[in-house]
């Protein structure tokens, strides 16, 4: 009965330590590391006046304490900023403030965040030029021609070089992804975007505009043989807007750009890695930190507590019969 009592305590013991330690796993499963290079917040200029990380041009205006206007509430207004440097990293995620608002109660035509191989070239698409390639997110302000679809529209686009934007149809041609953001314009609380990429499986985008601290799931998209998920190999982070007879004012506050990576994949590589390198120096490879050989050690002791008691029992056995 002891012997019993004791193997159910040593397995609830085991039990517990691959619950916590699969726990923790979990909970570090993913890290993230700021990359200042693809980031911005105020006042967005260096002591010359200039930004190290970002160019600017068109009709952007900039206002250091506040934000960097793309497109002002004027007609025929285009203004764009893109990163200096190519964005290397392969996992990534990009959060950033906006504000689209203006007077009147007609309003267009929109914004757009880049990631492409094309860097800091004005066009037609939201600011930027057309036949990109890379990725284009498109905040849609005007509907020109989609019915059943409610504006500010968001869409994704995946560019190939060659496909032009179907901006007759509002994109409708091109989407990948999307979602209608009634409210996102003129929001009463610090409206944001968050897009994440993981390289060549996936891209997902959360929206904030109706409570902070509320993310919105806006699409998640998975890649495919028909849409793959593929950036260029260099490819720059940008933003554009474009107003048309219409108008709004564009306003980017602040981004913050991370490079996402999982820890405990890279430690199980380095340990693999180094597994390798001392097997071929002639030396076991006991994979300390594997399942096995922690339960080969909760094994063994519970063989060894069992075998105690066992030899214990009869030498108190064998003491008491010469005691007659």
């Amino acid at each position: 009965m002891w012997i019993s009592s004791a193997w159910s305590s040593v397995w609830l013991l085991a039990a517990c330590a691959v619950g916590v330690r699969g726990a923790v796993e979990a909970d570090s499963s993913m890290k993230s590391i700021p990359l200042r290079t693809h980031s911005l917040a105020p006042p967005y200029l260096d002591s010359d006046m200039s930004s190290r990380w970002f160019d600017f041009g068109g009709d952007t205006i900039i206002r250091t304490d506040q934000y960097i206007r793309l497109a002002s509430d004027l007609p025929s207004q285009s203004g764009w900023l893109f990163s200096r440097i190519p964005l290397t990293a392969t996992n990534w995620e990009i959060e950033f403030e906006f504000s689209i608002e203006g007077k009147g109660h007609l309003h267009g035509d929109g914004f757009a965040l880049w990631v492409t191989k094309e860097r800091a070239q004005p066009g037609p698409v939201f600011g930027h030029a057309d036949r990109f390639e890379g990725l284009g997110l498109f905040f849609d302000t005007y509907k020109n021609n989609r019915p059943g679809v409610v504006f500010p529209y968001v869409m994704a686009m995946m560019g190939d070089g060659k496909t032009t934007y179907d901006s007759a149809n509002d994109g409708k041609a091109n989407e990948i992804g999307g979602c209608s953001a009634r409210g996102l314009r003129g929001a009463s609380i610090p409206t944001k975007a968050k897009l994440t990429y993981f390289q060549d499986k996936s891209l997902s985008l959360q929206l904030q505009y109706k409570a902070t601290d509320s993310w919105i799931d806006c699409f998640s998209l998975e890649s495919t043989a028909d849409v793959p998920l593929k950036m260029p190999n260099t490819a720059y982070l940008g933003f554009s807007a474009h107003t048309g007879e219409l108008s709004d004012n564009f306003d980017i506050i602040s981004v913050e750009t991370r490079n996402l990576y999982n820890p405990v994949a890279a430690n199980t590589g380095r340990a693999q890695a180094a597994a390798a390198r001392a097997s071929g120096r002639g030396r076991p490879d006991k994979k300390k930190g594997g399942w096995g050989w922690f339960f080969f050690k909760v094994l063994l002791f519970g063989g060894l507590v069992g075998g105690a008691y066992v030899g214990y029992n009869k030498y108190k056995q064998k003491q008491r019969y010469s005691g007659f």
